[in-house]
């Protein structure tokens, strides 16, 4: 087991993380990241046992949970009730609430809905000149089809999205207390326009997924309104940041690859998003608490111990993958730890890979000769992984 350095922020690292990723790799499953002050699992194999893992969850235990600074407190109200951070029980009933109003039929159904957003995205690209396809298309279909979702107007897909971007800057390397304090405030905000809304929709329920959402029962218990607000916000950072950097990343390896539109087609475009999604997933690290004494690759843990798990590692293990560093959508599908895995899979993964299935052969079949204008510069954002912006003609 290594000891590693390597800053996150470094701007090397923040372009391409893999040759980092593959070097601790090479020498083993578990090394100690001393900049993260914690230990990483790099290959897919640990990575995906973890995931999986009932020993580890995402909470911290109480006991041993550090005391939040008042500034960031709007924050975690919100967090304290994510699906996402607790486990167990709380967990299990907050997710089943969840699927009983986010199916697998609404998904589908959503299909034409998402071809015609896309479909006029395009109609409104510039005739001539570059222009950046991030706000123009690729951060819009997420944000629009989730606004339609939940039933929130769209015209408040712009502040919804400000409110986003603000609040997953706690999940970056680069926090600083500004940053924190945005955070905070979007929180709030947020918080508050979200119930105030479900306050409407409970006295006048619509076919949207916030009325469903305060209909729905597990085990003879509703969603509370502090659970129905942080659900709602999850639905949306998580639907749209996720969305967004698969899409943009996608972009860019399938132009460089080259023959772009041949590998959008009905027969391929399933094979052809798995492998955007592995060769450069747009969440790169994962973290999880041990809640009791266990070893791990050779390493003792005890309760409360933190441990990370690189995605964007595991997705490029050469055990699983031949010639893994190569984008290659013509690549058997097989399972990759993009949307996680366990108790804890990406609830939205089916919406995200709708998303991607239709809006991909759409550009391209649009704009058969899109070409990247500029050389896409990836942002400071890790632990996520996507664009500061691209650049395009078409």
């Amino acid at each position: 087991m290594a000891k590693l350095t390597q800053s996150p922020t470094d701007p090397a690292f923040v372009q391409n993380p893999y040759p980092f990723y593959a070097a601790a790799r090479a020498e083993g499953a578990l090394h100690d990241w001393l900049d993260y002050e914690m230990p990483c699992a790099f290959t897919y194999e640990l990575v995906n046992a973890l995931l999986r893992d009932r020993r580890f969850g995402r909470q911290c235990p109480p006991e041993l949970a550090p005391e939040i600074p008042a500034h960031q407190r709007p924050f975690y109200d919100i967090e304290d009730h994510s699906m996402l951070e607790l486990d167990g029980d709380v967990h299990r009933r907050l997710r089943g609430l969840v699927l009983r109003a986010f199916t697998s039929r609404r998904i589908k159904s959503l299909a034409p809905e998402i071809e015609a957003i896309c479909q006029e995205l395009i109609d409104a690209f510039p005739e001539d000149g570059a222009f950046d396809l991030l706000p123009a298309y690729a951060t819009q279909i997420p944000v629009i089809v989730i606004c339609r979702l939940l039933g929130v107007p769209e015209e408040m897909g712009p502040q919804l999205l400000t409110w986003s971007n603000a609040m997953v800057g706690m999940y970056q390397a680069r926090r600083d207390r500004a940053m924190e304090d945005a955070a905070a405030q979007a929180a709030a905000d947020f918080a508050a326009y979200i119930r105030s809304y479900a306050e409407e929709r409970r006295k006048t329920p619509a076919d949207d997924l916030i009325s469903e959402l305060l209909a729905a029962e597990e085990e003879g218990t509703r969603l509370s309104t502090e659970e129905l607000v942080t659900t709602c916000i999850l639905l949306l950072n998580a639907g749209h940041e996720a969305t967004v950097h698969t899409m943009g990343n996608g972009v860019v390896a399938l132009l460089e690859h080259g023959e772009a539109p041949a590998w959008v087609t009905p027969e391929r475009i399933d094979g052809t998003v798995e492998e955007i999604l592995r060769h450069d997933p747009p969440l790169h690290m994962f973290t999880r608490y041990a809640h009791e004494p266990c070893e791990i690759a050779g390493r003792q843990f005890e309760r409360g111990d933190k441990i990370a798990l690189l995605l964007g590692a595991a997705n490029r293990d050469p055990e699983v993958w031949d010639d893994p560093e190569t984008f290659n959508p013509a690549r058997e599908i097989r399972t990759n730890a993009a949307f996680g895995a366990g108790a804890h899979f990406c609830i939205g993964a089916p919406l995200a890979r709708l998303e991607l299935q239709i809006a991909l052969p759409i550009l391209l079949e649009r704009c058969p000769e899109l070409a990247l204008a500029e050389t896409p510069q990836y942002a400071d954002l890790f632990h996520f992984h996507g664009l500061e912006r691209l650049i395009v003609t078409r």
